[in-house]
């Protein structure tokens, strides 16, 4: 199956496990009813952008919306069978390490093009997910919110995805990186007495 088929049938699997219409989960996600009808049928390669604002509205990582159904549950995810997509917007390449087994933590690989960016315009979701990016090699410019970092190989960088996030490659070198992902059920913030 091609990955966008896989996306397609997770999109659709996971909206309709929550009972949402079209218009419920573009109303939620801010992408175009036509364009989900398109995603779900398969007709469009979704960029990451868009594959964030769905997966926020589903309450799922990105990450999630790659993942195939399995019978049996195998604990040993193989480089051959590992998924792999290509975002047509900025051109990097994920793929997704994790196997198919019921866990908290998702592991993923990028690769990065030079000169490239991409921003996700995170929302809230109904997890709370948080994520680290270890940079193999190369060199990225990460903006979370309001603070900015230029990770270099070797470093490793903690982040909540509850706002806006944009990596950049300022380079001529490609860069490969490490994300891990944990969601947890969502719990609001603690107010002060």
């Amino acid at each position: 199956m091609d990955i966008n088929s896989v996306i397609a049938n997770r999109v659709r699997q996971l909206r309709d496990l929550q009972n949402l219409s079209l218009a419920a989960l573009a109303d939620r996600s801010g992408v175009s009813r036509s364009n989900i009808s398109l995603i779900e049928r398969g007709e469009s390669s979704a960029t990451a952008t868009v594959l964030d604002k769905l997966s926020a509205a589903l309450g799922v990582t990105v990450a999630s919306l790659f993942e195939q159904p399995v019978e049996t549950p195998v604990p040993v995810s193989r480089a051959a069978d590992q998924p792999i997509w290509t975002d047509p917007g900025s051109g990097y390449i994920r793929r997704n390490l994790s196997p198919l087994i019921d866990s908290p933590i998702q592991l993923v690989e990028v690769s990065f093009p030079p000169g490239r960016r991409v921003a996700y315009d995170t929302a809230a979701r109904d997890v709370d997910v948080h994520q680290q990016v270890w940079l193999i090699e190369g060199m990225i410019e990460v903006t979370v919110g309001e603070s900015h970092w230029t990770l270099s190989a070797g470093d490793c960088l903690a982040m909540h995805l509850d706002q806006p996030i944009s990596y950049h490659n300022p380079t001529t070198k490609p860069a490969r990186y490490l994300v891990a992902l944990v969601s947890q059920p969502y719990k609001p913030p603690r107010r002060s007495a």
